[in-house]
């Protein structure tokens, strides 16, 4: 089995096309057919189905794909800590983040890192709350930024770095716009803009007002955190945020309350694998963050 008959392979189950495969390896369509027909005849399976010119991992073709994925990542850092053993000040961080994290906390941390290590280098990814665990697990990245942190994954190791206020957005004219502080309650009857089924923050909104005796009346739900804070200020509803997203300013026509619930919270943290060693500059990178959240929180 080679390393190149991999590559192929991984390059043709991404596509479902040979051709176009191809086409993005720079080689010739026979070239890869005959890679693929060699490690079918070495495994003694199909790995894909064949229809016209397009093709479709078996099951054992996808099994063997999530292998290979997983075996690639290894010798990806294989390579990076190597070059990080010869220049660890050069050294490269994958950290993936959720959407919350993405305007401020995350954006933050490197500015203030790079301060310190000016040569490192960020591969960023954002994603969902499952994809962000189970990318850590299978090796996709070494460290991720999440909220809530997950305290019952096995594979995982994690580090909570604060804990943060949730708190309301209400369009400007809201009865309740000059308030101090409010009850959740008092929102019972509001239209809620919420983000998607598939994200967790809208399952933190959601138990914090059943645990109140009510659910949330959903209008409309938004892409993103700035999506959120649009409908908002264009009037359409309330919603609650974590207070992070609102650091740098609070949209226009519209206003940031404290909520009386003070149990309404999100810890925020740093996931890291049970089965893989952090690389160099990941390892200084991740002492970094608990120090510069513990001294940011205080101040």
């Amino acid at each position: 089995m080679e390393l190149r008959q991999l590559t192929y392979f991984m390059e043709v189950a991404k596509r479902e096309h040979v051709t176009e495969a191809a086409a993005a390896l720079h080689v010739a369509q026979s070239a890869v057919s005959r890679q693929i027909f060699n490690l079918e005849n070495e495994l003694g399976v199909d790995l894909f189905i064949r229809e016209g010119r397009r093709v479709k991992l078996t099951p054992i073709g996808r099994v063997f794909l999530g292998r290979i994925n997983h075996a690639m990542n290894a010798l990806d850092d294989a390579k990076r800590e190597v070059q990080e053993y010869l220049d660890p000040e050069k050294g490269t961080i994958r950290v993936a983040f959720p959407i919350s994290l993405a305007a401020y906390t995350l954006p933050t941390a490197i500015s203030a890192f790079r301060k310190q290590k000016p040569e490192a280098k960020f591969q960023l990814k954002q994603g969902l709350y499952r994809e962000l665990i189970d990318g850590v697990i299978k090796g996709d990245y070494n460290m991720a930024l999440i909220g809530p942190v997950p305290m019952e994954e096995k594979k995982i190791k994690r580090k909570i770095l604060f804990t943060e206020e949730i708190v309301a957005l209400l369009p400007v004219h809201h009865p309740l716009a000059e308030s101090e502080v409010i009850n959740l309650h008092d929102l019972k009857n509001d239209p809620f803009v919420l983000l998607p089924e598939g994200f967790v923050f809208r399952d933190i909104v959601i138990k914090a007002c059943s645990e109140l005796g009510f659910y949330p009346n959903i209008a409309f739900e938004g892409d993103d955190i700035d999506a959120l804070k649009g409908l908002v200020s264009a009037g359409l509803g309330v919603t609650l945020m974590p207070e992070v997203t609102l650091v740098d300013s609070t949209p226009r026509s519209t206003v940031k309350i404290p909520l009386n619930e003070r149990s309404v919270t999100r810890t925020v943290g740093v996931i890291t694998p049970t089965e893989r060693a952090l690389l160099p500059m990941e390892e200084i990178f991740y002492a970094f963050l608990e120090e510069f959240f513990l001294k940011s929180w205080r101040t």
